[in-house]
């Protein structure tokens, strides 16, 4: 069955509304975008979000010091790295407990990453829609994220056959998350795959 990881999560009523459709992973955006929250926000969300969905932290370009402070703090459990993000450096995170998600372009994945998971996007969060098109078989598992919607989630899913799906503005309503749009969009990603 295919995973869902919710993103951009910036009030206590989105992770109500993560809880209650059961999510299988929460996201924080700590790099700069409308869905930017701080560290003291990102865990008064935490404590309040189910313990059985991991947090994920997302970063742009950002230091491994840095990111190991967010989880330390007890904001995540795992990192989503998008710009750089070396073989060291993950290998840094890892070692201190972190699991970490390496993001690429579709046209320039790198299946010699030793990241835990890796994802498909169309661009740092942009929405944009991404090319879906089979992808061969990755050592780890696969996250598809880019313009995802409860509409076109299913479809995605059935062509591309990802472990985890990503979304965010995807199940907003004027720019804030909707609890009927993440349902439908965790219903949709979980029983439309023909398997």
């Amino acid at each position: 069955m295919v995973k869902v990881k919710i993103c951009g999560l910036m009030r206590h009523q989105d992770v109500e509304a993560v809880n209650a459709a059961r999510a299988d992973f929460a996201g924080f955006v700590f790099a700069p975008s409308r869905h930017q929250v701080t560290l003291a926000t990102a865990l008064e969300l935490r404590a309040h979000l189910n313990p059985d969905i991991p947090a994920v932290g997302v970063f742009v370009n950002e230091s491994v010091t840095d990111i190991l402070a967010t989880y330390r703090a007890g904001a995540i459990d795992i990192a989503q790295l998008h710009g750089k993000g070396t073989p060291a450096e993950i290998a840094r995170l890892q070692a201190a407990g972190l699991n970490v998600i390496q993001v690429f372009e579709r046209q320039a994945i790198d299946t010699t990453s030793k990241a835990d998971y890796l994802m498909v996007d169309s661009g740092k969060g942009s929405g944009q829609v991404l090319d879906w098109q089979p992808i061969p078989p990755l050592a780890q598992p696969l996250i598809l994220a880019g313009g995802l919607t409860p509409t076109n989630v299913g479809r995605a899913s059935r062509i591309v056959n990802p472990d985890i799906v990503d979304v965010s503005s995807g199940v907003e309503t004027d720019q804030i998350k909707d609890p009927v749009k993440i349902n439908a969009f965790i219903k949709n990603a979980r029983e439309e795959v023909v398997l």
